[in-house]
C-alpha cells in the first residue's frame, strides 16, 4: 500500500514543500527513511512508532519505506514526525483517504504519547501555502496563534495525533496577539543628561535608517544612548512585521503564543561572536538578520573579530545576507541599522580632559586602525561622545522625552516614504537620491569644496547627501539646503586621533 501527504521545510526564510510518501511492502518488518534526512529526522522512527501505538492506532508490522521528496533538499528537525505518522496510517488504512487529510499540509513534532510539540518556521510554511494555494495546514496548537497571523490560509490546530481522525476543535485557538511588551520599562531619552550632539545623531539615524558610530571614553553613555534607539523607531508595518516574525520563527526565537512582532528588534551580540554568528548559516539566520528592520548594536566595536565585522560590509550595502556552501545557497533579509560604540584608544582615556591616556605610543592609532576604511565608509554618522560634565549630571531639568523625538522621526519617515524610491533615506539608490535631494548651485559648490578639503570618498559624499536629506525631512523642508549639508558633514569627520587629542605617558 502507498500513501502520500505534504509537509514543508524552509530554505532561508522561504517555505519549500516536501512530499512524504509511505510504502508498506512485504518482507521482514523494517522502518526506513530516505530522501536526505538529517539525524533528527532519522530518529523520528522511534517517536512515530511509540506515538502511533500510544494514540490507539496499530503500528503495521510491515516493511515500511518513507521517502521525502525532492531528494536533493536536506530535511531537518522534528517537523516531519506528524506527516510521517499520517502517511503510515493512511497507507495501512487506519485513516480515511481524501479531503481534508490528503489535501492538507502537515507539520509537527510528536511526543511519545502522541501529543504534538511546536516547531520552527510556521510563518514561512503558511506563506508558502498561501502562495501555492494549498491547505488546510495541520499544525500543533503551540503554533496556532503564530499561524493565524497570516490570512488566507486554512489552519487546523491539533493537540495530538488522535485528532487527525476527526473531532477537531478549533474554537480554543486564541486570536493572534502582538508580542508581549518587555518586562522592564522602556528607556527614555529624557533620562540622558547632556549629550546634545549624540542625541541629535540618534534622532537623525532613526529618521533615515542611517548607520551610526559613537566614539568616546568608558562611562560617557554610549551604550545608554544606543539602548534608547528602539524607542525612537516607529512600529513595524504589516509587511515588515510578517518578514521579521518569519525570521524569528525560522530561528526558533518567536515568543510562544504570539502573532506578529511589531516592535523593531534590537540585537546586541557579545564581541566574541563569530562571522557565522553575525551573518548566519545555511541552517539559520544570524544576528544581522535577527536585527532586520531594527538595530544591530555592536559595543566595543574594535574588540570584535576582524573577519566578523569585515564580513558585514557587503550585507550592509545590499540589505541581505547570501550564504553559499557546497550543499546550496540561502539568503536572509538584513536591512538593519548598525549602531557601533568604541573607545578612542585601548585605555579609553584619549581626549578625556580629566585623565591622561596611558597607551604606549602608536597603540591608539593601531586600535582605531582595526576598523577598515571600507567599513567606515558604510557608516553614515560618526559622533564624539564626551564624558558628561558634573554640572549637567546633577541638573534637575529632564531632557526631551523619547515620545517627542519619535514623533519627529515618524513624520520624517512618512515624508521619505512618499518620494520616489520610498523607504528610508539611507536606502535611496543614486538615481532616486538625485530626484529626492537635488543640489542647487550653492549647495553643489559647498559640497565640492568640503569634499576637496576633507578628502571624502565618492561613497561618503553620497551618504552625506542622504543624511542631509534626512535632516531636511526633520526640519520639514522640501529642499536640501547648505545648513543641512553642513550638519551632515559635521557627523562625517574622521575618527579622532588619540595621538593628537591627549598626551601619552610621560608627557
Amino acid at each position: 500500500m502507498l500513501a502520500r501527504v505534504l509537509s514543508c521545510t524552509t530554505i532561508g526564510i522561504e517555505g519549500v514543500f516536501v512530499a512524504v510518501e509511505a510504502d508498506l511492502g512485504t518482507g521482514l518488518p523494517t522502518f526506513t527513511i530516505v530522501g536526505l534526512p538529517d539525524l533528527a529526522v532519522r530518529e523520528s522512527r522511534e517517536r512515530v512508532l511509540a506515538a502511533i501505538r500510544n494514540s490507539g492506532f496499530e503500528f503495521p508490522a510491515r516493511k515500511i519505506t518513507i521517502n521525502l521528496a525532492p531528494a536533493h533538499v536536506r530535511k531537518e528537525g522534528g517537523r516531519f514526525d506528524l506527516p510521517i505518522a499520517v502517511a503510515v496510517l493512511l497507507a495501512s488504512g487506519q485513516l480515511p483517504r481524501g479531503a481534508p487529510i490528503e489535501d492538507g499540509v502537515f507539520l509537527g513534532e510528536l511526543a511519545l504519547d502522541g501529543t504534538l510539540r511546536g516547531v520552527r518556521g510556521t510563518l514561512a510554511v503558511l506563506a508558502a501555502a498561501r502562495r501555492e494555494g494549498l491547505g488546510p495546514v495541520w499544525l500543533p496548537r503551540a503554533n496556532a496563534a503564530e499561524a493565524r497571523a497570516v490570512p488566507g490560509v486554512g489552519v487546523l490546530p491539533i493537540a495530538s495525533l488522535r485528532a487527525v481522525r476527526g473531532d477537531i476543535d478549533e474554537a480554543w485557538a486564541p486570536e493572534p496577539r502582538e508580542a508581549p511588551a518587555p518586562a522592564e520599562p522602556e528607556l527614555d531619552l529624557a533620562d540622558v543628561r547632556g549629550q546634545v550632539a549624540p542625541k541629535r545623531a540618534l534622532e537623525i539615524a532613526a529618521a533615515g535608517g542611517h548607520n551610526l558610530l559613537m566614539v568616546g571614553p568608558p562611562g560617557a553613555g554610549k551604550t545608554m544612548l544606543a539602548r534608547r534607539m528602539p524607542g525612537l523607531l516607529p512600529p513595524l508595518a504589516d509587511e515588515d512585521a510578517i518578514q521579521v516574525s518569519t525570521i524569528y520563527s525560522v530561528a526558533g526565537r518567536l515568543p510562544p503564543g504570539t502573532g506578529l512582532l511589531r516592535r523593531p528588534p534590537f540585537r546586541a551580540p557579545h564581541h566574541s561572536v563569530s562571522s557565522a554568528g553575525l551573518l548566519g548559516t545555511v541552517r539559520g539566520p544570524g544576528e544581522l538578520s535577527l536585527a532586520h528592520r531594527g538595530v544591530l548594536f555592536l559595543d566595543e566595536l574594535p574588540e570584535f573579530r576582524r573577519d566578523a565585522i569585515e564580513a558585514l560590509r557587503q550585507p550592509l550595502e545590499e540589505g541581505k545576507v547570501t550564504i553559499t556552501r557546497a550543499g546550496g545557497s540561502v539568503s536572509y533579509p538584513a536591512q538593519a541599522m548598525l549602531v557601533g560604540a568604541m573607545n578612542p584608544c585601548p585605555c579609553g582615556r584619549a581626549g578625556d580632559a580629566r585623565r591622561s591616556c596611558t597607551c604606549a605610543p602608536g597603540k591608539p592609532e593601531e586600535y582605531v586602525g582595526k576598523l577598515s576604511g571600507a567599513l567606515l565608509d558604510r557608516v553614515d554618522l560618526i559622533v564624539d561622545v564626551r564624558a558628561v560634565p558634573t554640572d549637567d549630571l546633577f541638573q534637575v531639568a529632564r531632557g526631551e522625552p523619547t515620545a517627542s523625538v519619535a514623533q519627529r522621526v515618524l513624520a520624517a519617515r512618512s515624508a521619505a516614504s512618499r518620494r520616489p524610491g520610498g523607504g528610508c533615506n539611507a536606502d535611496l539608490r543614486d538615481l532616486d537620491l538625485e530626484r529626492a535631494a537635488p543640489l542647487d548651485r550653492e549647495c553643489r559648490r559647498f559640497l565640492e569644496s568640503a569634499a576637496t578639503a576633507l578628502g571624502i570618498s565618492a561613497r561618503r559624499i553620497l551618504r552625506s547627501r542622504r543624511v542631509a536629506r534626512t535632516i531636511a525631512d526633520l526640519a520639514r523642508s522640501e529642499a536640501v539646503r547648505v545648513d543641512h549639508l553642513a550638519e551632515a558633514l559635521q557627523f562625517r569627520l574622521e575618527l579622532p586621533s588619540a595621538a593628537k587629542d591627549a598626551p601619552g605617558p610621560g608627557r
